[in-house]
């Protein structure tokens, strides 16, 4: 049983469920934590992921509420299906909620992802990928640094470094979206222009922080495109920054795009200005210079090899960087091949197996 309920894992799973599926049966759960067309749905179209086999339908709500309405649903799936192993996805409270009702019965949890950490334990994001990496059987590592981070915790059995199975999908997508279409119809030339994302609770919920990262986005001196998340634009909204957005002609505020135009967009900018941990790494796919707009990230080999700078919610700091943009010499695989499912569904059959 896999479990998905937001954008990144459907990106994540795309992969990892083709290669499931050419050895097992799968039973895709999407909890709908993301849930409008945009978010959701366009992603299982584009990506080629099977519909799901079941939708809790939970919606959007507090972390508390959101966790708690996944939980009874999957618990009652659980019982019903009885699945060898669940496999979960990243750092949201579907990751968190799969890892809890499938451990409290007993049932393998493989968790694609895992071994992150920020060490900022404010983060919701952070509890969740804690949680659910010490409830795990099976502990699927992009990076040699998830892998150290486990260690130095006292997890050690079950971990398998396997790379980034979002380097698959962003592989895989490459070349079915056309770039140079994609630039014209937004009236974009090549290396002109600056792409953002603003989605994190720390930013989005903080009217000092979002009215900051506002500010810096309208003084770059590269026009900047700005797909906007819903939530964003809600907070935008509640704290009266919404017309600053809209008059200013260099920062155009656009509804979300999907996955292969993102990547086209991101393929074509001079630079991403980001709060997502996948866009620091897509950013990096594509060697396009990265501004995080975080104090901290889970990535922090991107930092270390100079293609991404951390410059939190600081308005100066993050038109300094954004006017710098460094392209570094070296570039690395730090993320693999781009074949790291077929090494998850391998660690999932060594370490779980089928049970009896």
């Amino acid at each position: 049983m896999s479990i998905v309920g937001a954008r990144p894992q459907f990106i994540k799973a795309a992969p990892v469920s083709r290669a499931l599926r050419e050895r097992h049966v799968e039973l895709l759960v999407h909890t709908g934590q993301h849930y409008d067309h945009a978010m959701s749905e366009v992603f299982f179209e584009e990506l080629g992921i099977p519909k799901p086999d079941v939708n809790l339908g939970v919606g959007s709500g507090s972390h508390g509420e959101q966790t708690a309405e996944m939980l009874v649903p999957l618990e009652k799936l659980l019982l019903e299906e009885s699945p060898d192993c669940v496999v979960v996805y990243g750092d949201t409270n579907s990751t968190l909620a799969g890892a809890l009702a499938a451990s409290k019965l007993d049932v393998p949890v493989a968790h694609v992802e895992a071994g992150l950490r920020s060490f900022d334990r404010r983060m919701p994001e952070e509890i969740n990928r804690v949680v659910s990496d010490h409830l795990s059987r099976v502990l699927l590592c992009p990076t040699p640094a998830a892998v150290g981070n486990l260690r130095a915790e006292g997890v050690v059995d079950g971990v398998e470094l396997v790379g980034d199975v979002m380097l698959d999908t962003a592989l895989y997508q490459t070349g079915r979206t056309d770039t140079t279409d994609v630039l014209s119809s937004f009236g974009l030339a090549p290396g002109a222009y600056l792409l953002a994302t603003v989605h994190r609770a720390g930013n989005t919920d903080s009217r000092e922080r979002l009215t900051a990262i506002v500010e810096a986005l309208t003084s770059l001196d590269l026009p900047v495109i700005w797909p906007v998340h819903p939530r964003t634009a809600k907070m935008l909204a509640a704290f009266g920054v919404e017309d600053r957005v809209v008059a200013r002609g260099d920062l155009r505020a656009v509804t979300p795009v999907s996955y292969g135009v993102m990547l086209a967009l991101l393929r074509g900018a001079a630079g991403v200005l980001t709060d997502s941990g996948g866009m620091q790494k897509e950013a990096y796919f594509f060697s396009v210079p990265c501004v995080t707009l975080r104090d901290e990230t889970e990535w922090v080999e991107t930092v270390e090899v100079g293609w991404n700078v951390l410059a939190g919610a600081d308005r100066a700091a993050i038109v300094a960087a954004a006017g710098r943009l460094d392209r570094p010499d070296r570039h690395p695989d730090l993320y693999g091949d781009g074949h790291a499912a077929p090494r998850v569904v391998t660690a999932i059959e060594r370490h779980v197996g089928t049970r009896a």
